[in-house]
């Protein structure tokens, strides 16, 4: 199937369908897996690693990011070249994405090493260095591990821009099923005596398996992808084009700035946590947190296609094709507001049944978490349509802002009330305007009224 033909309009639509078919039974595999793992690593580690675990992971995610939005940039691109079926300059794109991961991953991590052996790392992540005592070697082998994975994973986009998240969902969750596994063989080796029977090098596995697995699965990936899938698309040095880096960066710049605002109103969190409270606290939030990104993993299963399907309608003037597909994510929200709603009524059995009735967790937690869960997939709801139209400018005014007010605004609410509920119910309240920014946006573009900054 060539390019020019994969964007025709009942293509189009029926590709979607298989794509959100697809990711729906590939993120019930995922998201079972990620349950497994939660009260696995928490028994493996205990309260105390596991919390720092789970905030060296948050800043593994911060980094995943720093890619300067080309990944982004490139899934616009290869869904625009679909639309006017244009192989060469598709090629190109791939080529060009690639050398500047490269050019941005090896002086990141030899940053970040640098920080890690030259720093008082214990202080920066307030860790106590006689229960951690390998911390230095645990965060090095992470980063070597993970800046690997930070180049392969454009795969992922190269799929996405393909209009096939589903694949690209697949990776993902082969490289977590990955970590499972690895996970699992470590438990048999402590729960046997022959491996970690005094705990000690326990995070530093648990850091090993689910670092070196999405690296296992990218780098698999890239093989049959460029070898046998779509070899007209593998990269080489003389497809390399600055001209398209230079482009692919003015695009990925803007969705880089949205990115590193996310990553401040959605992963500082677990940071300001552990410094606010402790490194125990994290644990009852992430539990939390991650209950209600069942919600958010649906949402992002059935919205994800959307992205590039509407570049590609967008490119061809098929603004009703649009329309149609944005009264299908309000169906798809309506039927999640219901499922929330039923989440918080069955919260506590669900805890009690998931990591152990000894977890105590604040009911007001919980429904402070899915008040932002619903403000946060109604604004994805709209911000999918405009990422795949190209309007940024706004969706970036709206979400600096946000972060910026986030962590003094977070700060303040912690100290007052002294709970975790002050700062999620901050993360909602930084993220309502934005919401409504958006939707705004969102009908002055369908019904072309959108002039100015509306239009950008």
């Amino acid at each position: 199937m060539t390019f020019k033909h994969i964007g025709t309009r009942d293509t189009r639509t029926r590709l979607l369908a298989k794509n959100v078919v697809g990711s729906v039974l590939i993120k019930g595999w995922a998201s079972l897996v990620v349950f497994l793992l939660v009260p696995l690593t928490l028994r493996l580690l205990g309260d105390y690693s596991n919390g720092l675990w789970m905030t060296i992971s948050t800043m593994l995610v911060w980094f995943d990011q720093m890619d300067v939005g080309l990944g982004n940039g490139l899934r616009n691109r290869l869904a625009t070249c679909m639309a006017h079926g244009e192989v060469q300059q598709a090629r190109e794109a791939v080529a060009s994405t690639l050398a500047m991961l490269v050019a941005i991953v090896v002086p990141m991590a030899a940053v970040l090493l640098g920080v890690i052996w030259a720093t008082d790392i214990y202080a920066l992540l307030n860790v106590d260095a006689a229960r951690i005592a390998d911390l230095r070697q645990v965060l090095s082998v992470t980063v070597v591990l993970f800046a690997s994975t930070f180049v392969l994973r454009f795969v992922g986009n190269v799929f996405m821009g393909l209009q096939l998240p589903a694949v690209n969902n697949a990776i993902v969750a082969t490289g977590q099923t990955l970590a499972l596994i690895g996970t699992l063989i470590i438990y048999a080796l402590s729960a046997s005596g022959t491996l970690f029977a005094d705990g000690q090098g326990m995070l530093m596995a648990i850091a090993a398996a689910n670092t070196a697995a999405p690296l296992i699965a990218f780098a698999v990936a890239y093989v049959l992808t460029f070898g046998r899938l779509h070899p007209e698309l593998r990269p080489r040095r003389s497809n390399v084009s600055w001209a398209v880096a230079k482009e692919l960066m003015t695009m990925g710049v803007k969705f880089f700035v949205l990115q590193v605002a996310g990553i401040v109103l959605f992963t500082s969190s677990n940071v300001l946590i552990q410094h606010l409270f402790s490194p125990e606290a994290v644990t009852p939030y992430q539990i939390v947190y991650r209950y209600f990104t069942i919600v958010m993993m649906i949402f992002g299963i059935v919205s994800a296609p959307f992205w590039s399907a509407t570049t590609d309608a967008y490119e061809r003037g098929d603004m009703a094709w649009i329309v149609t597909s944005g009264r299908r994510l309000n169906l798809c929200l309506a039927v999640l507001m219901v499922l929330i709603v039923a989440m918080v009524g069955i919260s506590p059995w669900f805890y009690g049944i998931w990591v152990g009735w000894d977890v105590v967790i604040p009911f007001e937690l919980t429904a402070a978490m899915a008040f932002y869960t619903a403000i946060f997939i109604t604004s994805i709801r709209y911000s999918t349509i405009l990422n795949g139209c190209g309007k940024l400018r706004l969706q970036l005014v709206m979400t600096v802002t946000a972060a910026v007010l986030f962590i003094p605004l977070s700060i303040v609410a912690v100290r007052a009330f002294h709970t975790l509920t002050a700062l999620v119910l901050v993360m909602a309240a930084v993220n309502l305007p934005g919401l409504i920014v958006n939707k705004i946006q969102y009908n002055k573009i369908i019904n072309h009224k959108a002039t100015g900054l509306w239009n950008k």
